[in-house]
């Protein structure tokens, strides 16, 4: 499924054909906004691309962006292309140490500093003398501004190409173990995988409707990167909306009111428990229950998360609890799941309304192949596969079988009808010290079902069996000061243990629930800025007590 056209053919064709349309819409604080047509969009970033050219760079050279999401990360990115560079995206939240690691792997010889929140912690890493210009939103800097150099710039002309084979962006993963990678992606394979993308979203919405999203997940993560900026380059008739912050995110999805809405396990868990905090879950599911009724009331609770406009909701990411598509189903949400990574530009395997079971992440997509391997490992070839690891060959040699597909490193199963299932990571999977292999991921999926709990890791390598640590929901963290209301939870845990013990294998029980002590997060280091447990992280956080725990008789502890 080559792509015919590349994803800058597309952007011209729209800045021509869709000049007075809106494509961007941001947020500025206190209920203002600001709208970028196509034209206004391309004007901008032709000037920059100017500025960029006249800085004499190698072609190709790699040129950063370290922004949270908003409108001038998709116009600086298309004034990098123009001006013939490699664009690299860092994470807003990335430590002051990543951010100086990934500038100084990439060989970056610009940066765009955009809105962020830490900026003070994250200042020291930018290396003495890399030319820095400050975006739009910026926070305070020395550093020039982007509206003072297109004042008194004249825009890029013509419509410069850029070959297939041309590196168009560099994807540093997230790196849950060990230091990020950088991913290589050509303008080939980039723009197959988000044409791929955007047929997909037609397809499901219908090919009259106008796409409206709200881009919100970080840009410098593939899934929102493919699905959100690479399928509105190609489609053209996207409006994409951007959050404005955690505190106005309702207000923000109530503005937008998208028709297509993309999320991660994590937050559609958020959602959940944002619900069941004003009214309780086994009330919601007897009024869900009783006829017509039960579609209003689906309505009512999608209104106010501000998803009733949704036609399709996608999940991506991380493997999702099926009880929790299950619910969201029930609410009359089509929330579809899907299965992608970094390395085939978030282009992989896709739920339809035809090819879909909660527990399954989808079907190939068009021009994906897939097979299983002997160990049951998921391999792939797709149209969106990388060029390969930026300055690691060692690593390409390993990753790809010698016909070309990429080792995934998950294992999975696949029904009669092609949906495929993921049974856990091939690196997490542990044996315990009965010898026996214990796979996380479908366990961890059972506990995330429950609404106490936000997130848990199952663990347990060498241990006589293992044991989940668990997260308690948002809503219910500020009660554990009430004596009774962990006595309550404390009941729950031990006869959730008891449940999902009860569905596994015995080699599989888990001995014990640890709470955690404080929730995970980006900030201390337990999640990944794609939200992705760190696990020898937490792991480390209580090995001095683990002996402890198993030698004693309960079920849940404290840590």
């Amino acid at each position: 499924m080559a792509a015919s056209k590349l994803m800058l053919d597309y952007v011209y064709e729209h800045e021509t054909a869709r000049s007075s349309q809106v494509f961007l819409t941001q947020p500025l604080g206190n209920n203002q906004v600001q709208d970028y047509t196509w034209a206004q969009t391309m004007d901008q970033a032709r000037r920059m691309a100017t500025h960029i050219k006249s800085m004499g760079l190698e072609p190709g050279a790699r040129i950063a962006i370290l922004s949270k999401n908003c409108a001038h990360f998709f116009i600086a990115e298309l004034a990098i292309w123009l001006a013939g560079g490699t664009t690299v995206a860092i994470f807003p939240t990335e430590t002051a140490d990543t951010i100086r690691y990934v500038l100084e792997h990439s060989g970056s010889s610009l940066l765009f500093v955009g809105k962020l929140d830490t900026w003070e912690q994250q200042a020291p890493a930018i290396p003495t003398g890399l030319p820095c210009i400050a975006m739009p939103l910026a926070p305070a800097t020395p550093f020039e501004s982007w509206d003072t150099i297109t004042r008194r710039t004249s825009p890029l002309t013509g419509k410069v190409q850029r070959a297939g084979t041309d590196m168009a962006l560099l994807m540093y993963t997230s790196g849950s173990t060990g230091e990020p990678k950088g991913v290589m992606h050509s303008f080939a394979g980039a723009s197959a995988a988000s044409v791929g993308i955007s047929q997909f979203i037609q397809k499901t919405i219908g090919p009259e409707v106008e796409p409206r999203l709200l881009s919100y997940l970080p840009l410098a993560h593939i899934f929102e990167r493919a699905w959100m900026e690479g399928a509105a380059l190609v489609d053209g008739r996207s409006h994409i909306y951007f959050a404005e912050s955690l505190d106005t995110f309702i207000q923000d999805l109530n503005r937008a009111r998208p028709n297509v809405f993309i999320s991660v396990p994590r937050l559609w868990l958020k959602f959940q428990q944002g619900v069941f905090s004003k009214m309780p879950p086994k009330k919601l599911d007897r009024l869900l229950g009783i006829p017509i009724l039960g579609k209003l009331v689906g309505r009512k609770v999608l209104k106010g998360l501000g998803l009733d406009q949704v036609l399709v909701a996608c999940s991506g990411s991380a493997p999702i609890p099926p009880d929790l598509i299950t619910w969201y189903r029930r609410l009359g949400l089509k929330l579809l799941e899907g299965y992608a990574m970094t390395e085939d530009f978030a282009y992989s395997h896709a739920s339809t309304t035809h090819f879909n079971a909660p527990g399954c992440v989808g079907v190939p997509m068009p021009g994906v192949e897939v097979r299983l391997s002997e160990e049951n490992e998921v391999l792939l070839k797709s149209p969106g596969q990388m060029v390969g690891y930026y300055k690691r060959p060692d690593l390409n040699a390993e990753v790809f079988t010698p016909d070309g597909f990429f080792h995934t490193g998950d294992k999975g199963e696949r029904n009669a009808d092609g949906l495929l299932r993921l049974t856990g990571r091939v690196k997490e999977i542990f044996k315990t010290a009965k010898g026996k292999y214990v796979a996380p991921a479908p366990i961890e999926n059972l506990l995330n079902a429950h609404p106490m709990i936000e997130l848990s890791m199952v663990s347990g390598v060498g241990q006589s069996s293992a044991y989940a640590m668990v997260v308690l929901s948002e809503a219910l963290r500020p009660r554990m000061g009430s004596d009774e209301v962990r006595a309550e939870v404390e009941r729950e845990l031990t006869q959730l243990l008891h449940d999902v013990n009860r569905s596994l294998s015995d080699y599989e029980h888990l001995r014990m629930l640890v709470v955690a002590s404080e929730p995970w997060s980006i900030e201390n280091g337990f999640l990944t800025p794609t939200m992705k447990i760190r696990r020898g992280r937490i792991e480390g956080a209580v090995a001095d007590r683990m002996t402890q725990w198993y030698a004693s008789e309960g079920a849940v502890y404290w840590s």
